[in-house]
């Protein structure tokens, strides 16, 4: 799963995705659980990406997530 969501955010990299939009393009619903199970996978991929600084995950408050690379 870490896979498809760094693809789905790279695929977006140009623009913010909203935190919906990511749920149903990885998990296919956007219930409660797939949000908390999101989270969980958005802040161990941050901690594997610490390793390079030039790519990141942003969190953009109201609007979504993007990676900046």
């Amino acid at each position: 799963m870490y896979l498809e969501i760094v693809k789905i955010l790279y695929h977006h990299r140009f623009r913010s995705l909203s935190r919906k939009e990511l749920l149903i393009q990885a998990w296919g619903n956007d219930d409660f659980f797939s949000s908390r199970s999101m989270d969980v996978f958005i802040s161990k991929l941050r901690r594997y990406l610490t390793l390079d600084p030039r790519i990141r995950i942003i969190n953009q408050k109201g609007v979504g997530y993007k990676l900046i690379c």
